[in-house]
């Protein structure tokens, strides 16, 4: 019988040594790279496998924690610490405003990356070429601003009404019916219909429907955090963004969601383009006038609809649960308003200026927009070439520098021994120097300088107008008082089930 032998060459030590080398040579280099890498910034503290890694920064973000996370590492590590291998964070105000001032020279850094709501390009809020970003915003401010769209103000006016309106129609309670409104979910709506109406000239139809049209909330509470936490790893931005994984990301021919929502704005940038084009009174055409491209405004239009609607959105609900869950504040701004219409100086519906001369709505706002500031991202700028000495500490070039937004608007130092706790009184008690620090802190919230939010403005108005005609009207009770809503974060706060009984108030 022959004898079989295996047809598998024997294997020789020799052919394992070039594989043995490579992988040596890689390890070393990985090890000699991480090595450098930390050095660089090992006179800046911070948690220590922060320095080493972005998964500290990335688990922070899936936790839906990230804010808070933040303000603990600059409590325990002082104003300017360390949460990355190349990322530091900041709770100082000064410098955050030194960084986005007009003239400065930092940059934003491949965090913006990850905002590209249109996979594939940039929008304002993305774009990180700062000459492209000043033209183009200097493009759009006359949009935001109102000067070219003198109906802003009764444009929302027309949404509160619809507001009020949906809530005497289907969620008033009363001694023989308990209608529950999840009120998240109804402010949601209003600010969606809002900037649309501003943005499009005619509102999307939340409000009127009663209903999440093309699920777009159910979405982009899924999106969103999504979004974030990929913008915590820059590279992963630009991969989900490459032609070989685009097709993985929303797209205008998506029937729902996100990707539908892209495929409207789209739609009625396109009816503003073309010979039978007409030039209308609202942003778009103030944009169009201006000179902005169709492609350039399906981006634009897209963005202020994300960034115009949930932020402002977070802030309407904080407010609401912070008086709600504070009867104090929440009579005594309801006897401001009372006290005001009385005096004839708040009209029906509230005006814009009117709202600005009562000081305890103001100071009812500014501390919801302190207490959970909207836009609570880490916004990484890049520290430009010959670096920067920030709290006494020399920073290379290169570094990126975020804010921790809770460090910054709950500071004992600006705001008080007290400044975890929402309290309004605050804005009235302190001496006029403080209020103005205080002030001028709270704007951060906006941004600054070059990249100051182009729709504050907006924001203000629907501030300014919509807690005084929801309190002149109805009274607000929670349904759930051991867990009134349910909070996360996801560079905004992420806000549902706040379920209310509304009813209407007896004169």
């Amino acid at each position: 019988m022959a004898s079989t032998q295996s047809s598998t060459p024997p294997t020789h030590p020799s052919t394992l040594v070039p594989i043995t080398s490579v992988l040596s040579a890689v390890f070393v280099i990985y090890i000699t790279f991480s090595f450098l890498q930390w050095r660089r910034l090992s006179h800046i503290p911070g948690p220590f496998w922060a320095a080493l890694t972005k998964g500290w920064m990335v688990r922070e973000s899936l936790r839906g924690k990230q804010p808070s996370a933040l303000k603990e590492v600059t409590d325990a590590y002082g104003s300017l610490a360390r949460i990355g291998p190349n990322e530091l964070v900041t709770d100082d105000p000064e410098v955050l405003r030194r960084m986005m001032a007009v003239r400065s020279t930092y940059t934003r850094g491949a965090w913006y990356d990850a905002m590209r709501f249109d996979p594939g390009r940039d929008n304002l809020f993305s774009m990180r070429d700062e000459a492209a970003h000043t033209k183009l915003r200097s493009k759009m401010a006359a949009g935001y601003s109102g000067k070219e769209n003198e109906s802003m103000e009764d444009t929302i006016d027309d949404q509160i009404s619809k507001l009020v309106h949906l809530i005497e129609t289907k969620y008033l309670s009363t001694a023989n019916a308990y209608r529950p409104m999840d009120l998240a979910q109804k402010v949601q709506y209003f600010t969606l219909d809002v900037i649309s109406a501003l943005a499009f000239g005619r509102p999307f139809g939340y409000l009127d429907q009663d209903d999440d049209v093309y699920d777009y909330i159910k979405i982009t509470t899924s999106y969103i955090p999504v979004m974030m936490t990929v913008a915590n790893v820059p590279a992963l931005a630009k991969i989900l963004h490459s032609r070989l994984f685009r097709g993985l990301l929303p797209t205008e021919s998506d029937k729902l969601g996100f990707g539908a929502f892209i495929g409207v704005a789209k739609k009625m940038v396109a009816e503003r383009f073309g010979p039978s084009a007409k030039s209308c009174p609202d942003m778009l055409g103030s944009f169009v006038r201006h000179g902005l491209s169709q492609e350039e405004a399906s981006g634009e239009a897209l963005l202020q609809v994300i960034a115009g609607s949930d932020t402002s959105a977070s802030t309407i609900r904080i407010v609401m649960l912070n008086l709600l869950t504070n009867p104090t504040a929440y009579r005594k701004l309801q006897a401001e308003i009372d006290s005001g219409i009385a005096a004839g100086k708040v009209s029906s519906p509230i005006k814009d200026v009117e709202g600005r001369q009562l000081p305890y709505l103001q100071a009812a706002i500014k501390e919801g927009l302190r207490i959970n500031p909207p836009a609570s991202g880490v916004f990484f700028k890049t520290v430009p070439a010959g670096g920067d000495t920030i709290d006494g500490k020399f920073v290379p070039a290169g570094t990126q520098i975020g804010s921790s937004p809770l460090g910054i608007h709950h500071s004992k130092k600006i705001f008080g021994p007290d400044a975890e706790l929402y309290r309004p009184e605050r804005w009235l008690e302190a001496d006029e120097e403080r209020v103005a620090d205080m002030a001028n802190t709270v704007d951060l919230v906006f941004h600054y300088g070059k990249y100051q939010c182009l729709g504050k403005s907006v924001a203000m108005m629907e501030f300014n107008k919509v807690f005084v005609e929801l309190l002149r009207r109805f009274d607000f009770a929670i349904v759930h008082a051991e867990q009134p809503a349910k909070i996360a974060n996801a560079g905004i706060w992420i806000i549902d089930d706040f379920w209310v009984r509304v009813t209407q108030r007896q004169f």
